[in-house]
């Protein structure tokens, strides 16, 4: 403080005036704020919230995270068409009338059932993923699944088993599978088809495991605790995708359950149409495969079980390899061949008499039949134009493939019949013809893709 010339008291400074003076005005703003609302301007007027970003960032395409993902969808795989491929084992128990008497038509339409609502089931828990309900699905998924084999420990009658293992088993795969097919493409954009097809492969390894295990098992702890067993593994399994999976990526807003401009769409049409009829032979020969070796006294019983898991087995490569090979030749060079292969190996059981004979077909038409379980979600993204609509274009696509699974399993046994001598030879017609009509469309969409022109990624 500094004296005052004039009466000698202490005069303030001029910086504690400055700050007196801006109290003051401070002061006066504020009681001006009572009386008075501030003039609203432009730039103070309410935005539109901006959207939030869908991602975190660029595509891993590697590390950590990205990998247990795909081992995540390993496990998924391992649960869902890894189940569904080892119904034929649970065909050849049944057909023994060991639990109860029905035909091979009806018996058939317990594995078709579960398979379709496996593909039908994903179509409605499409929108369920798009808003982020992820971990929902897992869990309610792995839940039908466990709950599903346990009640059928329990079933004596062939309605019960069609309830339990038909439709709760095959929706819980259902709500299963739409993270199967939709999760990964978030994590990786190079490479897709190999990552595709390593998670494929556990529907091989399931397909391996599955059938052993009820077989090992069934003589000695009888089939309600083999199928228990069964249960327990899937729970097992099914932790891993629950604890380490999560969306990095979330759609702006839920998809919409069909897209209308897909059915003008000509090319997703065909590619649609021609999977559903190739799958009509590959369930043909996986329902039918065991049994026809046992019924046709080519094979002992235990071998005849074996026939499913070394089909599984083979087709491991087969969803593998092909994945890995279509990121360098394009998707649409691999279905065409690959199918027209599977036709011509189902033809040839017409002419199979020895054990030789029917294994060689087990491993080539296992391996070859992967196409058509690891290369349709690769070929539906080549095929959608708008990225935002993978998720729909998917949940149709296998929601109408679903049919050649209800065509193939329960017609193949109604052409089978009731009566010996059993027709093998116009079911193994029915089941390789529908593959060869496959192949020709596949090499017509490629065709229409990309020309005449062999060197060329299609």
């Amino acid at each position: 403080m500094e004296k005052d010339p004039q009466n000698g008291e202490e005069a303030p400074s001029l910086r504690e005036e400055g700050i007196k003076k801006d109290q003051d005005y401070n002061d006066a703003d504020n009681k001006s704020d009572e009386t008075e609302k501030p003039v609203p301007r432009p730039e103070d007027a309410p935005r539109a919230e901006a959207p939030k970003p869908t991602g975190t960032g660029p595509v891993p395409n590697g590390g950590l995270q990205a990998w247990l993902h795909v081992l995540g969808g390993f496990f998924l795989f391992f649960n869902t068409w890894g189940i569904m491929n080892a119904f034929g084992v649970f065909q050849t128990y049944y057909e023994s009338g060991a639990l109860f008497t029905e035909s091979s038509s009806n018996i058939s339409w317990i594995g078709a059932i579960q398979s379709f609502m496996l593909l039908t089931v994903g179509f409605f828990s499409g929108p369920l993923y798009d808003k982020g309900h992820l971990r929902i699905l897992l869990i309610v998924g792995s839940f039908g699944i466990v709950f599903g084999h346990m009640m059928l420990s329990l079933c004596h009658t062939y309605w019960q088993v069609l309830l339990a293992q038909g439709f709760c088993v095959g929706i819980g795969a259902g709500c299963l599978f739409v993270p199967c097919v939709s999760i990964l493409p978030t994590y990786f954009n190079t490479k897709l088809g190999l990552v595709v097809g390593l998670a494929t492969a556990g529907s091989s390894f399931g397909g391996v495991i599955y059938p052993i295990v009820l077989y090992r098992l069934i003589d000695s702890v009888g089939f309600g605790w083999s199928v228990r067993v069964i249960g327990f593994i899937a729970l097992g399994t099914l932790v891993l995708p629950i604890t380490v999976m999560k969306m990095r990526v979330k759609p702006p807003k839920a998809r919409a359950l069909i897209d209308w401009s897909a059915f003008t769409d000509v090319q997703f049409v065909l590619f649609t149409i021609s999977t559903m009829i190739g799958f009509i032979g590959v369930y043909v020969l996986l329902f039918y495969l065991s049994f026809f070796a046992e019924e046709q006294r080519i094979t002992d019983t235990n071998l005849a079980f074996y026939l499913v898991p070394i089909f599984n087995a083979a087709s491991c490569f087969g969803r593998t390899l092909p994945n890995a090979l279509s990121d360098r030749t394009g998707p649409f060079n691999i279905v065409g061949p690959g199918a027209a292969i599977v036709g011509t190996l189902i033809l040839c059981m017409i002419a199979v008499k020895n054990i030789a004979g029917v294994v060689i077909i087990a491993i080539l038409s296992g391996f070859f039949s992967g196409v058509f379980i690891a290369m349709p979600p690769v070929c539906f993204v080549a095929l959608t134009q708008d990225k935002t609509k993978i998720g729909t274009r998917i949940g149709m696509g296998f929601s109408i493939i679903a049919f050649g699974v209800l065509a193939g399993g329960p017609g193949g046994g109604a052409i089978l019949g009731k009566v010996t001598p059993l027709n093998w030879h116009g079911l193994w017609i029915f089941g390789g013809v529908t593959p060869l009509i496959a192949a020709v469309l596949y090499v017509g969409l490629r065709v229409q893709r990309s020309g005449f022109k062999v060197n060329v990624k299609a």
